[in-house]
């Protein structure tokens, strides 16, 4: 079994990596380069290869943050970067086009039933931007529902209510708008309102009472930003027939589960058909690359000019051909690379569970294969409220025993499953987790 090396057990990490975030921390706003690292352990890592990270101290980590959820095929997989590196001596960036765009369209439109038009850029932030914005000009209407706990990006309309106050008064409909970062502006999100998630009679109130000045329903189809919670049953069916029904558009937030959870999307395990979606992370396999696809009608707005989507970076030549190798391999040999995240991720959600069981605690495991979430609440979660409730102290304590055991799920508790995971990095991971259940109890 490959774990952490022992100098770094009790500590998440050791001499080299310490030095390297003191040192980055006087040039670099708290060492990194995203906020959401903010919360990891400063581990500074040297290099991946398939399911392994190892940082500049030696130690080897089983990984199951990939990226947060990008690497789908594992570090440094040979077929997307011999794609990337075949086409480095042709140029960049054009400021025109490619014929790798409409081979990369082909493919996408090909596997997204829902996709009659596709545009590319580089993240799941910006797209969600274009999505809206062609929403509102669609339905001439300016209003967007969304969830708690769903994140749609960090730009200041969206960045609402992911972690807010649980709702008190009678759970007011629709919730009162929490900001999630100093300097939001206060009336970015003013037409923006704030509903429950998974539960059908309170939308159904809503959408009732405002449909008239509603342009969009945003939703993440699984709610893997906050617990792994999946969608009661019929809950997405309900959607689309309520967006239908009002003439709203309904839009898949598909950065995490596009490519991930199947080759369509989640879109395809539902067998829902939204209007608009929107697409990153596992599409470009570790490569900066997104999408926006979905009803030639309303895509087409772009086409005309009276809607405007532009980005220097968009549909380059490393992103375009990191992607469309990725497909390609996703898509191989009848899909082998799905079964063997699904074998891996379905032996890791039952070993973790019947740990949990076997040490009496409230251990719970949601989720699909592909990405599921780990926490320790006192009752089933079913969406945001319910989730708040759970035992975060004990999660960061489980977290930390696992990651100074060499395995290393998100900081949150999200664990993603690649192609590269193995048997043996299976049953290492479970031994870990024994040892952390017991460490922590």
């Amino acid at each position: 079994m490959t774990r952490a090396k022992q100098q770094n057990r009790g500590t998440p990490a050791a001499k080299e990596s310490r030095h390297y975030h003191e040192r980055a921390k006087a040039l670099i706003p708290g060492g990194v380069n995203s906020n959401v690292r903010l919360n990891s352990a400063p581990i500074c890592f040297a290099s991946g290869k398939g399911s392994r990270l190892t940082d500049v101290d030696g130690n080897v980590y089983i990984d199951y943050a990939l990226g947060m959820g990008p690497t789908i095929l594992g570090h440094a997989p040979p077929a997307v970067t011999a794609a990337v590196t075949r086409t480095l001596g042709l140029g960049q960036l054009f400021a025109g086009q490619h014929t790798l765009e409409l081979e990369l369209a082909n493919e996408f439109c090909a596997s997204v039933k829902s996709a009659e038009l596709v545009r590319f850029g580089l993240s799941g932030s910006e797209m969600v931007q274009a999505a809206i914005r062609v929403a509102r000009a669609h339905t001439g209407r300016s209003e967007v529902i969304k969830f708690e706990g769903h994140y749609h990006g960090w730009f200041d309309n969206v960045l609402i209510n992911l972690t807010p106050p649980v709702a008190a008064g009678g759970n007011p409909i629709p919730r009162p708008r929490h900001l999630q970062s100093a300097g939001q502006s206060r009336h970015a999100s003013d037409d923006f309102a704030v509903l429950p998630w998974n539960d059908a009679e309170v939308i159904n109130r809503y959408v009732g009472a405002n449909a008239s000045r509603i342009a969009a329903i945003i939703t993440e189809p699984i709610m893997f930003n906050t617990g792994g919670i999946l969608p009661n049953p019929g809950y997405l069916q309900h959607l689309r027939r309520l967006a239908t029904q009002h003439g709203i558009v309904l839009i898949f937030d598909e950065v995490i589960t596009g490519f991930r959870v199947a080759l369509g999307g989640a879109q395809e395990l539902y067998d829902v058909k939204p209007d608009l979606s929107v697409f990153a992370k596992a599409l470009g396999a570790g490569f900066p690359v997104a999408a926006l696809a979905g009803r030639r009608e309303i895509m087409e707005m772009f086409a005309s000019g009276s809607v405007n989507h532009s980005g220097t970076y968009n549909a380059n030549l490393v992103s375009l051909s990191a992607a469309l190798a990725s497909l390609r391999e996703l898509a191989a040999n009848d899909q082998a690379a799905y079964k063997r995240i699904s074998a891996s991720g379905q032996a890791l959600m039952e070993g973790i569970a019947a740990a949990g069981r076997r040490h009496g605690t409230n251990l719970q495991v949601s989720g699909l294969p592909a990405a599921f979430h780990t926490c320790f609440p006192d009752r089933p979660i079913h969406d945001y409220t319910t989730y708040s409730m759970a035992d975060q102290k004990k999660l960061a304590l489980f977290l930390s025993a696992l990651l100074e055991g060499g395995v290393r799920p998100t900081s949150r508790g999200t664990w993603f499953v690649s192609a590269a995971h193995t048997g043996e990095d299976v049953a290492a991971t479970l031994e870990a987790v024994e040892r952390a259940l017991q460490r922590i109890l």
